[in-house]
């Protein structure tokens, strides 16, 4: 897990490397790389690609798009710790949808930690000028759509082969990017194609590592491993970007982390 950690964190420092490029252009060459990688993979293990439930795959790979086109746009526009700071609440949507789609029981005690973490949010977005409130609400956006796809996926556990769900989101953010790219397209040139290739390269092996960590170890240390991402974002955006935050941003981040953790501890 803290491989996969450390991919994710890389793959993030890239995209903020070419804010040049729009963010749903980076996702298209992303998808590009995952899609053939994905497919090459799946056809060696002998697994039917397409799936059983071809309705909620598709279902899951718009929202994941959603998801990931307003995360890469947050990454590209305020410091990479604020905006992976936001994203941290797609562990809250996924348990509050999961109370409608899939059943999941909440006990009154997690609405405190909810609550918890939204004053987190709130106050790096108050203590942090960078983080304006359009932003900060296209980041809760993107969290919330995350959180509804991790549901999405929970319902296919028992239908689909893990990596066809992970085939199906190249496979449908592919053609809704390649659309909109139409309207804003910008040619990459010299290092923009190595950034973009190394993006997809820590995309896959950030996925891999992650699914080899659900599979092989206790789910709840693997999520509180999760938040060690903050550490690399800190890191990262102070050594290439030379962010730094307010005693205020940081308490907000603590707020987040604090109230997603004892959510997990309650589940």
């Amino acid at each position: 897990m803290i491989l996969a950690g450390i991919f994710f964190a890389l793959m993030n420092v890239s995209v903020k490397f070419i804010p040049h490029i729009p963010a749903i252009e980076i996702i298209l060459f992303r998808s590009i790389f995952s899609l053939i990688f994905s497919y090459a993979f799946l056809k060696s293990q002998g697994v039917y690609v397409f799936g059983n439930n071809k309705k909620l795959l598709v279902i899951r790979g718009v929202v994941g798009s959603i998801g990931l086109i307003t995360f890469f746009h947050t990454l590209q526009k305020i410091p990479l710790a604020s905006a992976v700071t936001i994203q941290y609440l797609s562990p809250i949507f996924t348990t509050i949808l999961g109370i409608f789609l899939v059943k999941e029981r909440v006990k009154p005690i997690q609405f405190f930690y909810f609550g918890l973490a939204f004053l987190g949010v709130i106050v790096v977005q108050g203590f942090d000028p960078r983080v304006d409130l359009l932003y900060a609400s296209i980041g809760i956006i993107s969290a919330l759509f995350s959180g509804l796809a991790y549901n999405v996926i929970r319902k296919l556990k028992n239908t689909e082969h893990p990596l066809v769900i992970i085939f199906y989101f190249p496979l449908v953010t592919l053609p809704i990017a390649s659309v909109i790219v139409l309207f804003n397209w910008v040619n990459p040139v010299g290092w923009d194609w190595a950034i973009l290739l190394w993006i997809g390269i820590c995309t896959q092996a950030a996925q891999y590592f992650l699914t080899l960590a659900y599979q092989n170890s206790n789910v709840s240390k693997v999520s509180s491993l999760t938040y060690l991402g903050m550490i690399y974002a800190l890191f990262f955006g102070y050594i290439f970007f030379e962010e730094t935050f307010t005693l205020g941003s940081y308490v907000g981040m603590g707020l987040v982390v604090l109230g997603i953790l004892l959510n997990l501890r309650e589940k």
